[in-house]
């Protein structure tokens, strides 16, 4: 044993749900790299080795129910990958919902054991979340999946950045209680990253902050960069962080905050709805 052994994960299981592709796909290959059993849960086809694979539908409650009753065991992690673009049918439950659905899940049948943490990826887009708060309270506030899922339809809100920004009110708000049950929970934002997704989406996704990081010398990230902090979240080298959501953006956010690269700071206005 050394002081190291708390950054690794032997003798632990982590769940990565949207672990097919993209930051889940490298979240879970870095778990199994660090010792873990790794379990990927996803809508897509899962073929990566070593891993055990659950087909998953974060927009369908019975589908997570079956996830859940598949596990076989205790989780120790928890990395909550899993997201589409605007536009996608139920992309308030994907993105969000899903998520909670199964975080509460796992609560009840006690498969989130005292240790346990949680991390999830929200998105440079959630970052202003504390600028709309009062109305994320009230969505938080509702706790049953399909009459939140109704509201937020409702409300006009059933978009990609209003779910991001879910998530990271969501850390915030549970950190307190998940803390008191042994159990932490944070999330990171991470700026443009070459996904699937991304790629997808390229010029608005991809195109985003290119004046940065010309101007830094850096390129897009790629998605193993955003896997080595989500997973160190969750590990016990991380034991006293609960509650946040970790920038990983190569500076761009905080650059726009300080001033010092003056071109993102009406971006970063913005978002923080200033």
């Amino acid at each position: 044993m050394t002081l190291f052994d708390a950054f690794r994960f032997d003798g632990k299981r982590v769940l990565v749900v949207g672990g097919a592709s993209g930051m889940g796909a490298a979240a879970a290959q870095l778990a199994l790299d660090a010792g873990a059993e790794v379990l990927v849960a996803d809508i897509a086809p899962i073929t990566a080795d070593g891993v055990k694979a659950i087909p998953i539908d974060l927009a369908d409650t019975d589908s997570i129910d079956t996830a859940v009753e598949s596990l076989g065991g205790p989780v120790h992690a928890l990395l909550g990958a899993a997201g589409v673009a605007d536009g996608t049918p139920g992309i308030e439950r994907i993105n969000f919902l899903g998520h909670r659905y199964l975080i509460d899940r796992l609560l009840a049948d006690d498969l989130l054991p005292r240790g346990a943490a949680i991390g999830l990826i929200s998105s440079a887009a959630g970052l202003g979340w504390e600028s709309n708060l009062p109305l994320l309270q009230e969505y938080l506030a509702i706790p049953d999946f399909h009459d939140a899922a109704r509201w937020v339809v409702e409300q006009g809100k059933a978009d990609y950045m209003f779910a991001k920004q879910a998530v990271c009110a969501y850390v915030a708000t549970r950190a307190l209680t998940l803390r008191s049950k042994g159990i932490r929970i944070n999330a990171i934002c991470p700026g443009a990253t070459d996904t699937p997704l991304a790629r997808a989406n390229a010029e608005r996704w991809l195109g985003f902050g290119t004046d940065y990081r010309d101007a830094a010398g850096v390129e897009v990230s790629q998605p193993i960069e955003q896997a080595g902090p989500l997973l160190f979240l969750c590990s016990e080298a991380a034991s006293s962080i609960t509650g946040i959501t970790l920038t990983a953006d190569h500076g761009y956010f905080t650059a726009g905050v300080s001033g010092s690269f003056p071109a993102a700071t009406p971006v970063v206005t913005f978002m923080l709805g200033r």
